[in-house]
């Protein structure tokens, strides 16, 4: 998976410049990305502090080790059953 360019930090200081009133055009020239990435971003981390945020990635983190986990134990079981 691609590594983002932007750090959690980052990412909250440029939603909380739209919270202030700065417009999202105007913020995503200054940052170099597109509108699009913003409302991503907004849609995901809006109104969330750091510590919810670290939260979330470490939620994430154990959600694709369990699915991985579960696709192996998946594979061996199908194996044993032929």
């Amino acid at each position: 998976m691609r590594k983002s360019r932007y750090t959690d930090s980052q990412i909250l200081a440029i939603l909380k410049q739209n919270e202030n009133g700065i417009p999202v055009p105007e913020l995503c020239r200054e940052h170099g990305m597109s509108s699009a990435q913003f409302y991503k971003w907004r849609a995901k981390f809006g109104g969330m502090d750091a510590s919810m945020m670290k939260r979330l990635k470490e939620l994430e983190d154990e959600n694709k080790r369990l699915k991985k986990m579960y696709a192996e134990e998946r594979l061996k079981a199908e194996i044993r059953k032929e």
